[in-house]
Parts: C-alpha cells; sequence; structure tokens
C-alpha cells in the first residue's frame, strides 16, 4: 500500500470524528472538556466496548484496561518508523505528566495479531514507558476493537514476511465514565499532549 492511501485513510477518519463533533456537540451545552479541545472531536460515538489479550496472555475487556484517563493507539511492532516514533512521543507526553503529579495510562493495541504475539507485544511496550499496556488478539477482536475505535488498517497484499501495514495513526484520550473525548495527529508534540492531556484530567475531575 503507497503512502498516499494511509493519508487518505487518516483523512477519512478525521473527517468521520469531524462529523462526530458537529452531531454531538449541537446538543451538548455542558461539556466539560469544551475549554480543552483543539481538534473537532467529541464523545459518544467513538470508542466502544473490546476483548484483546493483554502482556500477560490474560483475556481483558475495554473495562480492565481503561480504568482513568488513558491514551490508546494502533499500530504494530513491526513498523519501520511511524509506530516507535508515535508510541516514544506518547510515552514522553506520560512522563512529562508523571513528574506533575498526572496520571494517563499508555495503551498500545497491535493490528498485526499474525505476528505480534503477546511476548512480542510486552517487549515493545518495555522499551517506551513501564505503564504502557500492550493488547493483541485474534484478527476478529483486534478488527472489532480497530471498528469501536473507527481506525483503519490493511495488511500489504504480499507474501513477504516483512509485509507493512497501513493504518490510522491517531493516538485516542478515553476516560472510563465519559469515554472518548479527544485525539491527536502525530505533528503533537509531547509537550502539546501532555499540556492538552492535564487539561482533559483536570476538567474531568
Amino acid at each position: 500500500m503507497s503512502k498516499f492511501y494511509a493519508i487518505a485513510a487518516a483523512g477519512v477518519v478525521a473527517a468521520l470524528l469531524g462529523g462526530t463533533f458537529l452531531a454531538t456537540q449541537m446538543n451538548r451545552s455542558d461539556d466539560v472538556f469544551a475549554q480543552c479541545r483543539a481538534s473537532q472531536s467529541a464523545g459518544g460515538a467513538i470508542g466502544g466496548p473490546f476483548e484483546l489479550v493483554d502482556e500477560t496472555g490474560a483475556t481483558v475487556t475495554d473495562a480492565d484496561v481503561i480504568t482513568g484517563p488513558t491514551l490508546i493507539y494502533f499500530g504494530y511492532t513491526f513498523c519501520p518508523d511511524v509506530c516507535p516514533l508515535d508510541n516514544l512521543r506518547n510515552a514522553q507526553a506520560v512522563s512529562i505528566l508523571d513528574e506533575q503529579g498526572v496520571e494517563v495510562t499508555p495503551v498500545f493495541i497491535s493490528i498485526d495479531p499474525e505476528r505480534d504475539t503477546v511476548d512480542v507485544v510486552r517487549e515493545f511496550t518495555d522499551n517506551f514507558h513501564d505503564r504502557m499496556i500492550g493488547l493483541t488478539g485474534s484478527p476478529e477482536q483486534v478488527r472489532a476493537a480497530s471498528q469501536a475505535y473507527r481506525t483503519y488498517y490493511s495488511k500489504q497484499d504480499t507474501d513477504d514476511e516483512f509485509y507493512l501495514v497501513d493504518h490510522t495513526t491517531m493516538s485516542y484520550l478515553v476516560f472510563p465514565e465519559q469515554g472518548f473525548q479527544e485525539f491527536y495527529r502525530r505533528d503533537v508534540t509531547p509537550e502539546q499532549m501532555a499540556e492538552s492531556l492535564a487539561c482533559f484530567v483536570d476538567a474531568a475531575s
């Protein structure tokens, strides 16, 4: 798959999120997170129940994983550049917040279950932050989680074991009670993300 398709897919997801904002915000005058939003996003239509496998091999649900402010990223460990950089950025933002006494949990959900075993995912997430949760699962479980968050991914049509996977590259902020509230594109810096996350966490409390 070319970079064109990946960019186009990201555009489609952004448009869907923008549509969600317009559809929901018109009926919401009590949005406690309004002052924190930098993107045209809103809670309600993004996210939902999922069942995946964590780094210990245990089957977990969204309720087990999203127990506080949570930053979710869909990617894969064999990704040559984008996923490592995005997860590093997320981890850096979370570390900035750690120093401020604000706790946000980073989560990595693999969209490549064929190669991303429990052990592979654990090794990947351990490189970024000691609280980063890595999740994988069956193709059906992964597909359901991706669909819940309206993310896109497509495996390269090749027999090469080093195949690439085109995928959405945004990170999603989710709360256990309020659900999805914001997404972050790749051009957001760790400092900008930390400032935004802190605003949401403060507003939620």
